[in-house]
This record gives structure tokens, C-alpha cells and sequence, in this order.
């Protein structure tokens, strides 16, 4: 009898999507565009949280501890970004984080992602940008409540929009190059 083989889909670009079009929203708000409201926190649950956890359960599947431990990461940074913004106005006597407690919340993500962006050095060029980008976001996000410089926030806004569509490039990419059989979209 002949041995079923299974083929599993590439998990990746739905976790990029929930990623990138998640920070490019929030970072349109970081930048001075428009004000943070129902839209960016939906966004963070449901698609950038939600959808990134569901894409590292299914890297799983595939044996993909890189994609497991940055998709369901990630997923949980929005969701816990939303709980900070959220919990205070929910929650009677819950204070929300001091802006030093927010810079070093940020500071570890960004720690955390220059880890992260390590390993990438093993994969394409797209993916490196994708974690060096996030890693200056953190950091520099980090540095505006460390300092209370709106100047470096509103930087943190416009470098995040540019990291938030590199992710997003990444996910079309995979999905246009899987879909052709071939590179239309190079990633390096």
C-alpha cells in the first residue's frame, strides 16, 4: 500500500499579514496621522495577535521552531500591547504602565527580536530586513518613553511603516513566487 503524502501549506504569509499590516497601522498612529482608537486595537487582537499565534501553531506542524517561536511571540506582543492600553480602562484600580515600565516593555521586545534577527541570517534578505527593522522599532519606541521625545516617536512611526510593508512584501512574495512556480517577487 502506498504511504499518503501529506503537503502542508506555507503557514508564513498569513503570520506576515497579521504581522505587517498590524504594525503599519499602529505606526500610521506612532507617526502622527490619525489618533489610536478601535480600529488599531481590533487589529491587535484579531489579526495581529490572533492570526500570528494561529500561523505559529501551524509552523509547528511543519517543524519550524524559528516560525513557532516568532509568530506565536509576536501574536502575544499584541495581544499584550492591547491588555496595557485596554486593562487600565477596564479594569476600576488597574493604573496603566509608567512610561519607564513601557520603554523597558519595549526594550525587551527589541532585545528579543535582535536575537531573533540573528537567526535570519540564515534566510533571505527579506526576512533580515523584516527582523533588523522591527528590532530599530523596539528600540527606538523604547527610547521615546525612556525620554519622552515625541521627535523620536514620530521616527519610530514613519521606520515602522517601512518595516510593517516589509513584512508585508515578504508574505506576497511567498504567496506570488508559491502561486507561479517561480520567482516574480525576489526576497534575496
Amino acid at each position: 500500500m502506498a504511504e499518503e503524502k501529506t503537503i502542508l501549506a506555507n503557514p508564513a504569509p498569513l503570520g506576515l499579514m497579521g504581522f505587517g499590516m498590524t504594525t503599519v497601522l499602529l505606526n500610521i498612529h506612532n507617526a502622527g496621522i490619525f489618533p489610536l482608537g478601535s480600529m488599531i486595537l481590533a487589529m491587535g487582537i484579531f489579526y495581529g495577535g490572533l492570526a500570528q499565534i494561529i500561523a505559529g501553531i501551524l509552523e509547528y506542524r511543519k517543524g519550524n521552531t524559528f516560525g513557532v517561536t516568532a509568530f506565536c511571540s509576536y501574536g502575544l506582543f499584541w495581544l499584550t500591547l492591547v491588555g496595557l492600553i485596554a486593562l487600565p480602562e477596564l479594569i476600576p484600580g488597574v493604573n496603566g504602565p509608567t512610561d519607564t515600565a513601557m520603554g523597558a516593555y519595549l526594550f525587551m521586545w527589541g532585545l528579543f527580536t535582535f536575537w531573533m534577527f540573528i537567526s535570519t541570517l540564515k534566510h533571505n534578505k527579506a526576512l533580515q530586513f523584516v527582523f533588523i527593522s522591527l528590532a530599530i522599532l523596539f528600540w527606538l519606541l523604547a527610547a521615546e518613553h525612556f525620554t519622552g521625545s515625541s521627535t523620536i516617536g514620530t521616527i519610530a512611526g514613519y521606520e515602522g511603516i517601512i518595516c510593517g510593508f516589509s513584512a508585508i512584501y515578504l508574505a506576497m512574495a511567498q504567496v506570488t513566487n508559491e502561486t507561479y512556480g517561480r520567482t516574480v517577487l525576489p526576497i534575496g
